[in-house]
């Protein structure tokens, strides 16, 4: 708007040096600048769907008496923060680099931080658009959510899952006591990325499902071989093998009377 009073005889409107009006006549070739009033107290102009190149000074230019004179509006233009490039979810081993990208648009320029949303708790892992990982652990494995911030509008918020792959162990193996003729079972219980797969052996020969009365389960992360009539010959020492593609690890379970 440009307020004007009746010893105006010329009006114009200019963006930097070119001319956007001259009283009623357009000079520019945007369809989006219109003008709104041109009365004897007001000279104003619209400007529609207005973009970041918008920006920038603006000059309401009168005439009166032969005395020109300019009164100048700076317009800013803000946009709401947009993540524009972000790091596609990753699969990586125990012990690898890792840097996550998170590359957001917006005016004022905003502010992008990273945090890691693991099962203890939201922690902030950086503010930052890079996230720098060296030598990840499995407790590091999960979603991380990247943020960027202004105060234009809400958040744009997204997320990356980060897989850590890393070798069994087992965490669970106990020696099992079962009478004869009763069932028993032996329980293998092994922490894996990949899911491990399981083999049983007793001394060195492999057991397999259905044979000799005895049934193999594995699902997940445990292992369950159970004995349907227990008898002395069952008796001894069993090994648990879990593996996966970055290696395996063993247990000695004993069945006992």
């Amino acid at each position: 708007r440009c307020t004007v009073d009746d010893r105006v005889t010329r009006v114009a409107w200019l963006n930097r040096s070119t001319i956007l009006y001259a009283g009623n006549d357009k000079w520019s070739i945007d369809n989006r600048v219109v003008i709104l009033s041109n009365t004897k107290t007001q000279y104003s102009i619209k400007i529609h769907n207005v973009d970041i190149y918008d920006e920038g000074p603006y000059t309401c230019s009168v005439q009166t008496d032969n005395h020109p004179k300019t009164s100048r509006v700076h317009l800013i233009v803000q946009v709401p923060p947009q993540i524009v490039n972000i790091s596609s979810d990753i699969t990586v081993n125990e012990g690898s680099s890792v840097t996550l990208m998170c590359l957001a648009f917006g005016r004022p320029e905003p502010t992008v931080t990273w945090r890691h949303l693991s099962g203890k708790g939201q922690g902030f892992a950086s503010e930052d658009e890079y996230l720098e990982i060296t030598g990840i652990t499995r407790e590091q494995s999960g979603e991380y959510e990247c943020s960027a911030v202004n105060d234009v509008a809400v958040p744009d918020v997204r997320k990356v899952k980060v897989t850590v792959n890393y070798a069994p162990y087992i965490s669970n193996a106990k020696n099992t006591g079962a009478s004869v003729g009763q069932k028993g079972i032996l329980q293998c219980e092994a922490s894996a990325v990949p899911v491990a797969e399981f083999q049983w052996f007793k001394e060195d020969t492999r057991l397999a499902n259905g044979l000799e009365g005895v049934r193999i389960e594995s699902k997940g992360r445990l292992s369950t071989l159970t004995f349907f009539n227990v008898s002395e010959k069952d008796y001894g020492n069993y090994t648990c093998v879990a593996t996966n593609k970055l290696g395996n690890t063993n247990a000695s379970i004993i069945l006992y009377g």
